[in-house]
């Protein structure tokens, strides 16, 4: 990897003259191999800011306000503002994952579909429900077709996945304000059994709602079984909660090094390449106290002779090329990876991550290894308001390309990594979800928490449409898309659907569960 702001001059080499922009006016993207490591082995990716400015790159200067600025192959179609609700007002809906097995596969059971959601009450407001999110299921018959479905995808809403008060016995200081369960997975084993692997989150808050201690998250697994007959889906189990992993502050920040912390979001998967060990990648901040970790010339990426390269501060002489903002070395996200050391997995240790994305972003939410034409794929979802000052790109999909789960991950699509953003102008303000800038494009909120399914399908939920004269908020899954993932390039299939949307909430199985279709007894009383 090229290492840049090591030049004790603001002079450039002399090999600039050999230097060849990408695009005038930008820096050019890091190199990278796709080289495979030992999953065990000391090396990280690097998501550098010479990666990361390519999103700017792309962006169109002349866009006029509530047009989309980025590429249309790397964006996803406009949501409309009239979408249904797919829980029928029960619950707000976001984050959703599938029913899979060891390699990903979505596995029907006994003739359903069934997915698993973040959910909240619905008389709470939406911003709120972060704190009092639980997990909930759905389910709805396999293998009808989209056109005999209902357009809000046909789900039944099942009801909680935990026991009450099961996933905050984990707890040493049960003190906490609120106990709250966030994003995972969830496999089915031999038979009926499943483990879902989610991230538990304790709040420590006073009558005002103030922090008193930071909040303490963990990942955490436990055992359940599922159940069905010809009218529906049933879970039982899942008192037991097994705490798996929590920051060890070397590799992984923990809460006392940043309050902020992001640790959470568990996917587990068999590597081909590793037969008989399962392996983890969550989201992690790189360790270290927050405002004393600093940005490095790794971290940049940059070619020494390119004249639009940034120097880690201090670095900066008079003349020379411009010290990156000083407050960049907050946002120090990054993609762990750990390893089960027994097969009901309920134990494991860390590894180094596999991707780090220091002085990018803060949040590198939702990861998921993801294989296709013998490449590994890491898919990441990230926010606008999360990257770091000097760095912009849309809401939605951050993809790397690599020939094993460790790798030197390539950035898909020109360098950047955008995989499939929501329609977004880089030359105005985000605003909020809650009060979207009025020159902003209506979808920039459209679709949040993207998750790559088999086939290059891609599910989100929908968090805000329109802008501060015309909104609505969202709380229930958005239109299903397609991305064709072809090595460095991932592009939106505008066939799939209706120009490129397709049917609300579709999420279908591609696998059927190994078990008879018998119908199981209902549970008396």
């Amino acid at each position: 990897m090229l290492i840049a702001g090591t030049l004790a001059l603001g002079t450039l080499p002399a090999q600039a003259a050999d230097f060849v922009p990408v695009n005038p006016g930008f820096p050019n993207p890091t190199p990278h191999s796709q080289q495979a490591y030992e999953p065990e082995a000391d090396f990280t990716s690097r998501w550098t800011r010479a990666d990361a400015r390519q999103l700017k790159a792309m962006s169109d200067p002349s866009a006029p306000p509530r047009e989309n600025s980025m590429p249309e192959e790397y964006t996803m179609p406009t949501i409309p503002q009239s979408f249904p609700d797919m829980s029928g007002g029960q619950v707000w809906v976001w984050d959703t994952w599938t029913l899979t097995n060891g390699q990903a596969d979505q596995l029907s059971f006994k003739g359903w579909e069934v997915i698993f959601s973040l959910v909240a009450d619905r008389n709470l407001g939406f911003d709120e429900r972060h704190t009092y999110a639980k997990l909930g299921f759905f389910f709805r018959k396999a293998d009808v077709p989209i056109e005999q479905r209902p357009e809000n995808g046909g789900w039944t809403y099942g009801g909680l996945v935990f026991p009450d008060g099961a996933s905050g016995a984990i707890y040493e200081d049960q003190s906490f304000s609120h106990q709250t369960e966030w994003s995972g997975s969830t496999r089915i084993f031999a038979g009926n059994k499943l483990r879902t692997f989610y991230t538990a989150v304790a709040f420590y808050r006073d009558a005002a709602g103030q922090d008193v201690k930071p909040a303490d998250p963990r990942i955490v697994q436990t055992e359940g079984r599922i159940f069905a007959d010809d009218t529906g889906v049933w879970l039982t189990g899942f008192r037991d909660q097994h705490q798996l992993l929590v920051p060890d502050g070397t590799l992984y920040q923990t809460k006392d090094q940043n309050s902020s912390v992001n640790f959470r979001d568990p996917f587990t998967f068999e590597d081909p390449a590793h037969p008989g060990k399962t392996f983890m990648v969550f989201e992690g901040n790189t360790a270290g106290d927050r405002e004393a970790v600093e940005c490095t010339a790794e971290d940049l990426g940059y070619d020494p002779a390119d004249p639009q390269r940034e120097v880690p501060v201090g670095e900066g002489v008079p003349g020379g090329p411009p010290e990156i903002a000083s407050d960049a070395n907050l946002r120090m996200g990054n993609v762990g990876l750990a390893v089960a050391d027994n097969k009901a997995l309920t134990q494991w240790h860390f590894l180094p991550p596999i991707l780090s994305a220091n002085c990018v972003t803060d949040q590198t939410e939702r990861p998921q290894i993801y294989m296709k034409d013998g490449k590994y794929y890491i898919f990441t979802i990230s926010h606008r308001s999360t990257f770091a000052p000097g760095i912009d790109g849309p809401e939605g999909v951050y993809g790397f390309v690599g020939n094993g789960v460790r790798s030197d991950f390539e950035p898909v699509n020109r360098g950047s990594g955008l995989a499939l953003g929501s329609p977004s102008n880089l030359n105005y303000a985000a605003g909020f979800p809650f009060a979207p800038d009025v020159n902003q494009h209506p979808g920039q909120f459209q679709a949040y928490s993207h998750y790559v399914m088999p086939d290059g399908l891609v599910q989100s939920f929908i968090d805000t449409i329109g802008t501060s004269d015309d909104f609505r908020r969202g709380g229930t899954l958005a239109p299903t898309v397609r991305v064709d993932i072809n090595g460095a390039e991932v592009l939106v299939d505008r066939s799939y659907g209706t120009d490129g949307l397709g049917a609300y909430a579709d999420i279908p199985a591609n696998e059927i569960a190994d078990v008879p279709d018998t119908p199981d007894p209902r549970p008396i009383g």
